[in-house]
């Protein structure tokens, strides 16, 4: 076998497929950061994002057959589809968040007053840890709607509500962190 740390991505799908412990060990190093990551943005707490991750990798390694090789870059977005199916199996079974009543909806005065350069001007690690304290469903709604590129058609089949409420559910989690966003700028600004 091939020098662990040396392997490339085709010679590590190799040796996943192959079910090689050393391959599996490597392939969890490389990627496992990456992924609790995008764990975290769905899941909210480290807790339920550790336990995203291990479903997700058990995932990984039981399907590895299925996984069709086509270079450079395909294993990292195999892995994160499955992160994300995972995260979001476990929304649905989460699903009385998912469909939160309008009546908690946050007040706007102005949705023009929605400025996304006011996010520019915030780490982004404090970004992240805002976007991990949103509501289960806003959350997950705005996790697919702006890092997984999907439509409100496609949100409302994946999460099993309707396009509306998609959509409702991602302007009151801007909202939110628009909001939140607002409130740190005013105490933390010029720092």
């Amino acid at each position: 076998m091939i020098g662990i740390h040396t392997m490339n991505e085709a010679e590590l799908v190799r040796g996943c497929k192959q079910k090689e412990p050393a391959a599996q060990a490597e392939l969890y190093r490389r990627y496992a950061g990456q992924l609790f990551a995008l764990c975290i943005r769905y899941a909210g707490n480290r807790e339920a994002a550790e336990d995203l991750l291990h479903d997700g990798f058990l995932k990984v390694f039981t399907s590895f057959d299925k996984f069709d090789y086509r270079g450079e870059g395909s294993l990292k977005a195999w892995l994160c589809r499955i992160m994300v199916n995972t995260a979001l199996e476990e929304a649905r079974k989460q699903a009385q968040h998912i469909d939160l009543d309008l009546d908690e909806a946050p007040e706007v005065a102005d949705p023009d007053s929605l400025d996304d350069s006011l996010v520019q001007e915030i780490a982004p690690e404090v970004l992240l840890r805002f976007i991990s304290e949103l509501p289960d469903g806003y959350r997950t709604v705005f996790n697919l709607f702006t890092f997984e590129n999907k439509s409100h058609k496609e949100i409302a089949r994946l999460l099993h509500i309707n396009e509306k409420s998609s959509s409702s559910q991602l302007f009151r989690a801007r909202t939110l962190l628009m909001n939140r966003i607002k409130e740190y700028l005013s105490k933390h600004g010029d720092e």
